[in-house]
């Protein structure tokens, strides 16, 4: 255990100054000319003291503590190679942003530039820091650099946190907040989270605290200023997108902008920035409503108080809103800063009865939301769920009539599963799934057990009622299983019976739930969200997609029978990629034979094919503007001769940083191509006052 941590954090001897050599952030000129006036005065001790005091904080038994007796001219030779090297890493990131084509940051540190540099060699560096050659199927690095490389960057982080021995750890790739999750450090390194562990209604908002502490570290951004605007890279072209259709702007509201009480949780702060997202001309926001908020101490009493209160102030500033009927708990995956959890009523029926949630083969229970087997079974304290779902959108519908009927409110996204999408929670991370696992089939409650077992018999095949066996487990690869490889028993008799009534059990759900939301929402507009499950979507039988209730292998469309459902109750499909922003990656996505824009463009098409309106969210966050062209590309399609376009694009999420200096001109900018406004392509014309 003790080697495991010294390995990760570099506190071993040897490991020692190749450790440092990775934490050197270059700073900005004018703190190098401080420092390096202070080294030349000699008084410069504060270098060393923070490398110990890092070493403090993470010290091990038997690594760290044998640290503090080093001689002197120790200390100095290590200021001194530590001087040395920064000057070196100053140079080496100056020249490749002068002559390399990068787009590095001007505080890029290290991990920016072997990104960079593995990225240009054909290799292919996820989010997290996970690196492998483009050609290889692997997931996991060899020979653990990269979980270094990921590990790194904490350090000034380290020496600002004196409380607790956690370590924060700040994944540099896209030095974004949601990758700021805290973990405590217990010789296995928490991996940081795939695009997929961070579902849109669920990125972290880092509220309060950690910001405070940190000074929004990893997201922090310096006032515009000459050198910042450098960073676009020289040869990126941009595209014009005057002239092309109005795409209306949502953004996202943090997590937490509701408290458990059902009131606002910080009105100036929340006022403050809704001010400064409609000088930009954002059109609206995007919020949902949590049932464990709204209905959470017993069944048929509702609170919408708070939310009143938002719509109000939203309205004030003529703003729209969309809002999300989240039937789904809050805080089950990484990251999460917020907890709320199903009403209280309703996981007190949970402890009696587990089989109101998703369970796996193994019968391990998931409680994110309530399994579709109860959609017609009366066990919910005399309702059935459905009667549930009904009476809370009906109850949404009266107290909030007059945001619905002035048009206020201009999309009503109901919840059909986990995070608020249509799929099976088949990817858990609580329950073991790393990115890019195939997941498991979540079937196994007795009600859903009843169905299977129906359709067998109906079929006059008894032997058929039950979950496939060769199936592997969550974090199987296709291949290695009998089930998912090519040519495996999904494409047999029983695979294939199996797959459709699995399927067809999602259909029928978002079948009842879209035909009563139509009737509570008469003429406003509903939606459905749909994910963009991705990986091992080049293999013949799409392993992740079946477990997540898409039946869409190679031979057969899995996505035109929900489609013309959502048309069949005029809803909008509300398409989830986080994969829009992966960037650099090469063309072939090999890592897990997936293809991010092959899936949205199938569902894309479906959608088209029978005229259901397409809105697009997305689920990483992101400031920078190669992230934003290459949403823009996923939002509107430029060499399409029926120049379709999307109705809505909902952005996640609002956090501080993206109200700072340079990023919120960035997002005004993406903001006018989204609406299809010309954009004057010098990038001071104007300064942005906090209002």
């Amino acid at each position: 255990m003790a080697t495991d941590m010294q390995k990760l954090l570099g506190t071993s001897e040897e490991d020692d100054d190749e450790e440092m050599d990775m934490d050197v952030k270059e700073e900005d000129d004018g703190d190098r000319r401080n420092r390096d006036t202070r080294a030349a005065s000699g008084s410069s001790n504060d270098e060393f003291m923070f490398q110990q005091s890092m070493h403090d904080q993470v010290g091990t038994p038997g690594g760290g503590g044998s640290r503090r007796s080093r001689p002197l001219e120790e200390k100095e030779r290590t200021k001194l190679r530590e001087r040395h090297r920064r000057a070196i890493t100053a140079r080496i990131l100056g020249g490749l942003r002068r002559h390399g084509n990068y787009n590095l940051r001007v505080r890029a540190d290290i991990n920016d530039v072997i990104a960079a540099l593995a990225r240009e060699a054909g290799w292919v560096v996820l989010p997290d820091g996970t690196t492998f050659p483009a050609k290889s199927q692997g997931t996991k690095p060899t020979g653990g650099s990269s979980a270094v490389a990921a590990g790194s960057s904490a350090s000034h982080i380290a020496s600002q946190q004196t409380s607790a021995p956690a370590l924060r750890v700040v994944s540099s790739g896209r030095r974004s907040p949601v990758e700021l999750s805290a973990c405590r450090m217990k010789g296995v390194f928490t991996p940081a989270p795939s695009p997929y562990d961070i579902l849109p209604t669920q990125s972290p908002e880092l509220v309060g605290s950690v910001n405070k502490a940190e000074g929004l570290v990893g997201c922090s951004v310096d006032i515009i200023n000459s050198k910042q605007i450098l960073e676009i890279p020289p040869n990126l072209t941009e595209q014009d997108f005057s002239g092309t259709p109005y795409v209306p702007v949502y953004v996202m509201l943090p997590l937490g902008v509701i408290n458990m009480k059902c009131e606002l949780a910080d009105r100036d702060g929340l006022l403050k920035h809704l001010r400064i997202l409609k000088s930009i001309h954002v059109d609206g926001v995007k919020v949902d409503c949590w049932w464990g908020i709204v209905e959470g101490h017993s069944p048929q009493e509702y609170n919408w108080t708070g939310y009143r209160q938002l719509f109000q102030m939203v309205r004030d500033l003529n703003l729209k809103i969309q809002v999300l009927m989240s039937f789904h708990e809050c805080g089950g995956n990484v990251g999460d800063d917020v907890c709320i959890p199903l009403p209280h009523w309703v996981a007190e029926i949970g402890r009696t009865n587990p089989d109101i949630y998703f369970t796996d083969r193994e019968g391990r229970r998931n409680p994110e939301c309530l399994s579709w087997g109860i959609d017609k079974e009366r066990i919910l304290r005399g309702r059935t769920a459905l009667e549930v779902y009904f009476d809370y959108m009906r109850s949404f519908r009266i107290e909030l009539a007059e945001f619905l009927e002035d048009g206020v409110i201009s999309m009503v996204e109901i919840g059909l599963g986990p995070c608020g999408e249509l799929r099976y929670p088949s990817c858990p991370i609580k329950h073991g799934w790393r990115y890019p696992g195939v997941g498991e089939f979540q079937c196994y409650d007795k009600y859903l057990s009843k169905s299977l077992r129906k359709a067998a018999e109906s079929r006059g095949h008894l032997f058929w009622a039950r979950g496939p066996e060769n199936t592997g487990s969550y974090n199987s690869q296709p291949q290695g299983t009998g089930f998912f490889c090519d040519g495996g028993d999904y494409d047999g008799l029983y695979g294939r019976f199996f797959l459709k009534w699995y399927s067809q059990v999602l259909i029928d759900h978002a079948d009842r739930i879209l035909s009563l939301a139509k009737l509570v929402f008469d003429s406003s507009c509903i939606a459905a969200k749909l994910p963009d499950v991705h990986w091992w979507y080049r293999t013949a039988s799409h392993a992740a997609e079946l477990t997540a209730g898409f039946y869409n292998p190679s031979n057969r469309d899995g996505y035109a029978a929900i489609a013309s459902t959502l048309k069949k109750h005029g809803a909008t499909l509300s398409f989830v990629s986080g994969e829009v922003q992966v960037l650099n990656r090469p063309d072939d996505f090999s890592g897990a034979l997936g293809e991010p824009e092959a899936v949205a463009w199938q569902v894309l098409n479906a959608a088209w094919d029978c005229d259901t309106p397409v809105a697009r969210e997305n689920s990483l966050p992101c400031h920078d503007r190669v992230g934003y062209n290459k949403m823009l590309e996923s939002v509107k399609f430029r060499n399409d001769p029926d120049r379709r376009h999307l109705s809505s694009f909902a952005y996640s999420r609002l956090v501080p940083a993206l109200m700072e200096g340079h990023n919120i001109v960035e997002f005004e900018r993406f903001v006018k191509k989204l609406h299809g406004e010309a954009v004057i392509n010098h990038h001071h014309h104007h300064h942005h006052q906090q209002v």
